[in-house]
């Protein structure tokens, strides 16, 4: 087996959460026609507000037909964090202006958005295990480690679970701020995992060994799952793990440029949701 870099650091690894975040993800399309009291701009403004609104109708709609929570009052609540949902915009799919015979000048704007519920309405939903653990409730991923503490020379495992069946990326950040891919890998190309189930890293085919080392000091496990194919980021091999080349401040967004696939509804097909979930875990090393 090997390290994963020469001195590569890890430490306390079930220490406080930094970021944990539910989210859904969607295309929508929002039209809006210049008509007497509007200028091009507000036009413009006035559609990528129907698009954000029709993604958050949406991702609602998909939360009331997918999930099927025992406890009444939890599925009430989860329904009510999505109507306070905010939205992100991943990427402005559609810029464009055309003629409607009826209405004139109109603009359409087709987004890709990321639909967050109320994160304290979430926080308060996931501090119930029998809801956190239901597969008919949003995406969840646990990561954690096996200890709580590591010293130089001292060994680690990462642990991951879902309530339902996810794709997943594991990535690590050290004291520099280097950042590597641990799952998927060289030796362990699967990044699709039953829910349910505990996950080993390193474990099975993996060819490296996360042992603590210097630099010390605050890093990072992160997860990022979704229940489709997540985006692409940029890789290379580094022995048994990946070197990430796509810029840290990219990852996130990158990530999220997961494939939905194709519904067919009557005689349409709506692009469908995909429901995402991140978390990230400070660990700390020392001697």
């Amino acid at each position: 087996m090997k390290r994963i870099v020469s001195g590569l650091a890890l430490g306390l690894a079930l220490a406080s959460q930094l970021y944990a975040a539910q989210s859904t993800i969607t295309e929508a399309e929002g039209n809006a026609c210049m008509g007497d009291d509007r200028s091009r701009k507000q036009t413009e403004a006035a559609a990528l507000t129907e698009a954000k609104k029709k993604a958050v109708e949406r991702v609602s709609t998909h939360v009331k037909s997918e999930t099927r929570v025992k406890n009444f009052v939890l599925e009430k609540d989860l329904l009510s964090a999505y109507t306070r949902a905010e939205v992100k915009i991943i990427e402005e799919l559609e810029k464009s202006w055309y003629k409607d015979a009826s209405s004139g000048e109109c603009f359409r704007a087709r987004i890709r958005a990321e639909v967050v519920p109320d994160v304290k309405a979430m926080e308060g939903l996931s501090e119930d295990a029998q809801f956190s653990d239901d597969p008919s409730a949003p995406l969840k991923v646990k990561v954690w480690a096996d200890r709580r503490e590591y010293k130089t020379g001292e060994k680690i495992k990462v642990y991951l679970k879902g309530n339902k069946p996810f794709y997943a990326r594991v990535l690590y950040r050290d004291a520099t701020g280097q950042t590597i891919q641990l799952l998927p890998n060289p030796y362990r190309t699967e990044n699709y995992f039953n829910g349910g189930m505990v996950y080993e890293i390193p474990a099975g085919n993996d060819k490296f060994d996360m042992e603590v080392g210097p630099p010390f000091g605050d890093e990072n496990i992160m997860v990022y799952a979704s229940t489709t194919p997540l985006g692409e980021i940029g890789v290379e091999t580094r022995g048994g793990v990946y070197a990430v080349k796509t810029r840290t401040g990219d990852i996130g967004s990158k990530t999220r440029g997961v494939k939905l696939s194709e519904r067919p509804v009557g005689k349409t097909a709506p692009a469908s949701t995909a429901e995402f979930f991140e978390d990230t875990v400070v660990v700390k090393t020392g001697q």
